[in-house]
């Protein structure tokens, strides 16, 4: 079994002169889910290299015993600050991927042609995509092999509006996830802020927040295991 997990390369969040990028729970535990699965991990970025990571992630507040896990073994820190590149990536060497959240996919991987490219690929080649958090937003571009966005009638969830009004940035990014879901057709639901959920839907499986990361990596493996959608 061999899973791909895709970061953001974009570092700002907006004009605030804040940073973003990928939080760090949400590739700690699934890395994790996937690791203790026996899974082979590859970390790709649109830029490659050491991925951004959301400074506001690794404060004590958001520390886990994943993400202390994570910062102390030196295997994962070192596929983390070598990432490779997106565009040389090909699903064909894969059985399923994976895209952590937080801000910056938001920027980057939303309009990246190389991650449009690759989930509908994925999704054309019957294998499982899972996305947490604002890493749904990244499906705005994609098409189903009818040409259809790729989450029109389908059942999705992601970041709330709520949740985004929560954090203060509704007016900062460049769009809210759930309002995207809806445009796109999707069949949007969420639970309360901040509770884990996870929806899947034929091969297409997202996470709501932060804490939806590790039920949606086990939702993945799920998938995997069944070898077919859940």
């Amino acid at each position: 079994m061999k899973v791909l997990i895709v970061l953001t390369s974009h570092d700002r969040l907006g004009d605030t002169g804040r940073k973003t990028g990928f939080w760090l729970e949400e590739l700690a535990a699934p890395y994790y889910a996937f690791k203790d699965a026996g899974a082979e991990i590859v970390l790709a970025s649109p830029k490659g290299g050491q991925p951004p990571l959301d400074p506001k992630s690794n404060e004590p507040a958001f520390q886990t015993d994943q993400t202390r896990r994570f910062e102390a073994d030196p295997q994962a820190t070192a596929q983390l600050a070598a990432t490779v590149r997106l565009d040389s990536v090909d699903q064909a060497g894969f059985d399923a991927v994976f895209y952590p959240g937080r801000h910056g996919p938001l920027w980057d991987l939303a309009e990246d042609r190389d991650s449009v490219a690759l989930i509908a690929s994925f999704i054309a080649a019957g294998k499982p995509v899972a996305l947490v958090c604002h890493a749904p937003g990244a499906l705005r571009h994609v098409k189903a092999p009818d040409g259809r966005p790729l989450v029109e009638g389908r059942k999705v969830t992601g970041f709330s509006n709520t949740e985004e009004a929560g954090v203060g940035l509704t007016e900062v990014v460049p769009f809210l996830v759930e309002d995207e879901l809806k445009a796109q057709g999707g069949i949007y639901s969420k639970e309360p802020d901040w509770a884990p959920y996870v929806v899947s839907d034929g091969l297409l499986v997202t996470g709501q927040n932060p804490a939806s990361s590790a039920p949606t990596a086990a939702r993945l493996l799920e998938q995997l295991a069944a070898g077919k959608p859940a």
